[in-house]
């Protein structure tokens, strides 16, 4: 992956003038390359990481586990379809390992999560089965550290 790009995955709201300066580049050929980048599908979304710990509402992020037997002719696509539809789904990746495909949710309750995996996954023909998993707490996701500066520096003394 180019520099350009890691800059934007890092932080997708650092200006162009930014990336220039830190490239050594002209600005208007990092405006061409973010645009060339966005019309080839490179670039799909600018997003921000939200710590929802800190938000007042409750959530738990899920991870399903689900093994198909997938139709001659067809593959894993036809199921993963049927599955990343949902809006519910927040990612859906095809794995090697115990399980066929992983699906990541986030919901307001387990219950909710479990009301998914029942009225929607199982119920999907070729899947053979689920196994569910909720994230407890995230240390670092997207190369983000989720814990304070303060308990980062605590930790660095007892190692």
């Amino acid at each position: 992956m180019d520099e350009l790009l890691m800059m934007l995955e890092r932080d997708s709201r650092l200006s162009t003038k930014q990336i220039a300066v830190a490239l050594e580049r002209d600005e208007a050929d990092i405006q061409a390359a973010i645009d060339d980048y966005e019309a080839n599908g490179t670039i799909l979304k600018y997003t921000a990481l939200i710590n929802k710990e800190n938000l007042s509402e409750e959530h738990i992020t899920a991870m399903i586990d689900v093994k198909i037997s997938p139709h001659h002719g067809e593959g894993y696509d036809r199921i993963a379809q049927r599955i990343y539809q949902y809006d519910e789904v927040d990612s859906l990746y095809l794995m090697t390992g115990m399980s066929d495909l992983l699906v990541t949710m986030t919901v307001r309750t387990m219950k909710e999560a479990a009301s998914f995996v029942y009225d929607h996954l199982a119920a999907i023909e070729g899947v053979t089965s689920t196994s569910t998993r909720f994230i407890m707490k995230k240390y670092k996701e997207q190369s983000c550290v989720f814990v304070s500066k303060s308990e980062q520096e605590e930790r660095v003394h007892f190692i």
